[in-house]
């Protein structure tokens, strides 16, 4: 079995497991929920296993590479990021379901990794810029920071709908979800856990531009948006810090933060030309 094959398994198995975790949500069945998590658990391994498979698969057809260095690659490992960070907030929360707003981010992923125009799938050599030491420590770093952001929007999502029905004598299903207070928490220490991982990211990316083009900072389109995303946190936490912002407020700004993320991650790739527009190959 090939790595694409285990991959595109890991797609189809983060489909039934966000259709589980909606199902638990709606219709508040145990079953549902436990099953939702053995499925998560078994598709993550089975994802592990792929990316595992891919990267020797590069050193067989002679390239010798992290499985990190085109747009394929990096979907796989950002849903493969969005799913571990979950897993751990779910075991230390014990509330499976925030599932319901974080695992379809996984989802999208890879279905946008599978189907996703102009994509390719093959294993290619690295281009000179992306030769070096520093590729998966950037990489790394920088999508650990851009999962726990897509999770954060995923609790901001929750945290609005939750609000909505506060006042309301029967929530319904809405009731089931955590207290508003627990979710602008995990909320708060979500992005706390995100900034520093984007932080780490940046300054990796800087080192590694200093050695492959000489400089540390060019403003290249994608460096100019992550720094702007990099603010927009800043500002989310500085206001919680100083201002005691929380509530509604934090959660639209997660939602933000991750539409500013999503943009540098992709908008920047196909719709403004540098230094990064490899990353769309």
């Amino acid at each position: 079995m090939t790595s694409s094959q285990l991959l595109g398994i890991s797609t189809l198995g983060y489909l039934v497991a966000s259709a589980l975790y909606i199902a638990t949500l709606i219709f508040k069945t145990k079953k549902s929920g436990i099953a939702a998590s053995v499925v998560t658990l078994i598709t993550f391994l089975v994802q592990t296993v792929g990316i595992g498979l891919r990267w020797y698969e590069s050193y067989h057809l002679g390239f010798g590479h992290a499985p990190l260095s085109n747009m394929y690659e990096s979907l796989v490992f950002f849903s493969w990021a969005i799913v571990i960070f979950y897993l751990i907030l779910e075991v230390k929360f014990n509330n499976r379901l925030i599932g319901a707003f974080a695992i379809p981010f996984a989802f999208i992923s890879m279905a946008y990794a599978s189907f996703g125009k102009g994509i390719t799938q093959e294993i290619s050599p690295l281009i000179p810029a992306l030769q070096s030491n520093w590729l998966i420590a950037h990489v790394i770093t920088c999508f650990i920071g851009y999962a726990a952001f897509a999770v954060a929007c995923g609790l901001g999502c929750m945290y609005l709908v939750k609000s909505s029905a506060e006042d309301k004598p029967d929530a319904g299903l809405i009731g089931t979800l955590p207290g508003l207070k627990v979710i602008d928490d995990i909320i708060h220490k979500t992005i706390i856990f995100g900034f520093l991982w984007l932080s780490a990211g940046i300054i990796t990316g800087a080192i590694w531009a200093n050695s492959a083009w000489g400089t540390y900072w060019s403003w290249d389109p994608k460096e100019t948006w992550s720094l702007i995303t990099w603010f927009i946190y800043a500002a989310t936490l500085h206001a919680r810090f100083t201002r005691g912002w929380q509530g509604k407020r934090i959660a639209w700004l997660a939602i933000i933060g991750f539409l500013s993320v999503i943009f540098t991650y992709f908008g920047v790739n196909f719709l403004l030309s540098g230094l990064h527009s490899y990353g769309s190959s």
